[in-house]
């Protein structure tokens, strides 16, 4: 079967602080530079956003969707040769609950995947009976999490559920501030329906891997995206058919599963402990020593995930399951490479040079050559990658909320004579490229 790239979890311009851009054209655009086969609609909760996702989709495999051909050839010109590809569609959605249990309140975040337009529909209709969702791509709904499950389960039996990234602190199954400690205690008798679960940005399969209570559940990355150039941060390897029933039977039973390209999860923004006022970032042993008391403040600090997860771990090392690909976005390669932001005209025109010549973003992160990278992007851009992809990397977590930062270089080769020379030939190269 082939290798494809697939990110289930992202959202739509309907939900809050979101792009505009977000709709199916640009997602499908994106997929393509970034290398991504299969791309999650998210929202499908809304009616807006799935009344427009009918409008542009039309089915392509069972249970997949692609762009209609008369959009699919409107955003042609804007992709590269070598990126081109017609990406598809699954029908996904987060939901959020909210509810008191076990004498505290609850705050988890769920992932629901459907086959088909049917089927939302149906859940759409049972859910706005429960709750508004109309007023947020990602619903709020004052249902207990093992009810929401029913719910799609009765929906279709060809769903799946997927508790979302499970250790952000504030809306997650295990977080900090209102998750459980274990998953029976959120979804009772039907916990045996669970068969996967989301790391989030700020963990990555070896931290999940030191829990015991997760070794039958399989360990699924997605980008959570709100914008279409963060699309595959993080995202799944599958080596099925390509269609729907194939890929949740590979969630389910790991087989066709080939693993996970991930965050650092030190860049992840709730990574360490901390109080992002005060800009006080601690390690779980310091706040324990603080008894969880910001030293600047005197208020109570975010418990990160790292501390989270130690507190729950009952292994002293991880027992690997699936492989796992630490990456860093290609921009922000560039963005330290060149000392300019990643969203600066300089980056965004080495990054569309890049891709042009040697393929989609994903593949030059993870398998184009050495060699071509260096012809192409230059000798720092080749150590970089190299770097990365032997987790060679400087790393300031994040915490409480600020993103973390995952560096190359430090600051004295960045200073060395020949990162000027290099830079030079490189701005030569593309000149005459120009010309």
């Amino acid at each position: 079967m082939p290798k494809f790239i697939a990110d289930l979890h992202i959202h739509s311009r309907f939900s809050r602080a979101t792009s505009k851009d977000l709709d199916p054209e640009h997602l499908a655009l994106w997929a393509q530079k970034k290398g991504i086969k299969v791309v999650g609609t998210g929202d499908f909760t809304h009616p807006g956003w799935i009344s427009e996702l009918q409008e542009k989709l039309i089915e392509a495999e069972q249970g997949l969707f692609r762009l209609k051909p008369d959009l699919a050839a409107s955003i042609k010109p804007a992709i590269p040769d070598s990126c081109q590809d017609s990406p598809r569609f699954m029908l996904t959605s987060e939901i959020s609950c909210i509810y008191k249990k076990n004498d505290k309140t609850r705050k988890v975040h769920h992932l629901i995947l459907l086959p088909g337009f049917d089927s939302v529909l149906k859940l759409n209709r049972r859910l706005e009976q429960i709750g508004n969702i109309r007023s947020d791509g990602r619903p709020i709904l004052g249902l207990d999490s093992r009810n929401l499950l029913e719910v799609v389960l009765e929906t279709s039996d060809r769903a799946f559920f997927i508790p979302a990234h499970v250790w952000t602190p504030w809306f997650s199954l295990f977080g900090s501030k209102s998750g459980f400690d274990d998953i029976e205690e959120c979804f009772e008798d039907l916990t045996p329906h669970i068969h996967a679960l989301e790391t989030g940005l700020s963990s990555d399969p070896p931290m999940n891997r030191l829990l015991s209570q997760l070794d039958r559940y399989l360990l699924v990355s997605n980008s959570d995206a709100h914008s279409p150039a963060k699309l595959g941060r993080e995202s799944n390897l599958f080596e099925t058919a390509l269609d729907y029933d194939a890929m949740v039977k590979a969630m389910t039973d790991g087989q066709g599963f080939s693993g996970t390209i991930e965050f650092f999860p030190e860049e992840g923004k709730y990574h360490l402990d901390g109080h992002r006022k005060c800009r006080v970032r601690l390690h779980p042993e310091e706040t324990k020593s603080r008894k969880g008391i910001c030293p600047v403040c005197g208020k109570a600090v975010t418990v990160g995930v790292f501390h989270r997860v130690d507190d729950l771990a009952d292994r002293d090392h991880p027992k690997i399951s699936k492989a796992f690909f630490s990456l860093i976005p290609l921009t922000e390669i560039l963005s330290e490479i060149h000392g300019c932001g990643p969203a600066t005209k300089k980056v965004t025109r080495i990054y569309e040079d890049l891709i042009n010549t040697l393929g989609p973003e994903l593949h030059i992160l993870m398998d184009a050559s050495l060699e071509k990278i260096k012809q192409t992007g230059g000798v720092l851009l080749s150590k970089a990658i190299d770097r990365m992809r032997n987790n060679k990397v400087i790393r300031q977590e994040g915490y409480d909320g600020e993103f973390g930062v995952i560096r190359l270089f430090d600051d004295g080769e960045k200073d060395e004579p020949y990162q000027n020379r290099i830079s030079s030939d490189y701005q030569g190269e593309r000149q005459g490229d120009a010309l």
